[in-house]
């Protein structure tokens, strides 16, 4: 079975590559969903975010704005905050990846967007970076967070930079231009996988 990463920073169009994936009934496991998940009601994750960042919990979930507040501009508070999260996020991708193998699954694709930083890369057979601009990045992410221009240049500047990433890519596809020029470079890629529909 293939194992493909895909990454990219956030406003890049992870999630049209996802879906297009997912529409060539290739599994995608999705890392921010779980993230969601585990800082959730009930998640596996609260007791520990309480611990460690105290006020960060409400109503039995955790309060995004105020844990980003507790982590941002703070790398200490920030590495705490992911010892925490990525065992149990790479424990969730391991049950993904059996649950895959078992149904006979041809390849999946591991959603990731700090697939280099928190060395994912290792872990797949091939990269797939999406890359857009800086402009429309920053657009598109304030477009649908509601973050401020400074909370979103401080994530991005966290980020491994897009130029590397895309030098360390298998595959870089631009999604700056249109989106059927995104849709026609993912299909190309897609059929090359092998024994699979290619998302329309």
């Amino acid at each position: 079975m293939k194992i493909i990463g895909l990454t990219g920073g956030m406003g890049m169009g992870k999630s049209t590559a996802a879906a297009a994936f997912r529409r060539a009934r290739i599994p995608v496991f999705d890392a921010d969903a779980a993230v969601h998940r585990l800082q959730g009601k009930a998640g596996r994750a609260i007791g520990a975010i309480e611990a460690a960042f105290p006020g960060t919990i409400r109503d039995g979930a955790v309060d995004r704005p105020a844990l980003r507040q507790a982590v941002l501009g703070n790398p200490a508070a920030l590495t705490r905050l992911e010892h925490i999260l990525h065992p149990m996020v790479e424990a969730a991708e391991r049950a993904f990846i059996a649950r895959a193998r078992r149904a006979g699954k041809r390849a999946v694709v591991l959603d990731i967007p700090l697939l280099f930083e928190t060395g994912g890369h290792r872990r797949v057979d091939t990269v797939v970076v999406v890359s857009a601009p800086l402009p429309i990045q920053v657009y598109r992410v304030g477009l649908r967070r509601r973050m401020s221009r400074e909370d979103i240049e401080a994530v991005i500047i966290r980020q491994m930079p897009d130029r590397e990433k895309r030098r360390r890519a298998d595959v870089v596809v631009r999604t700056g231009l249109s989106r059927n020029h995104t849709l026609r470079m993912l299909n190309r890629f897609i059929r090359r996988i092998g024994d699979t529909k290619p998302g329309i």
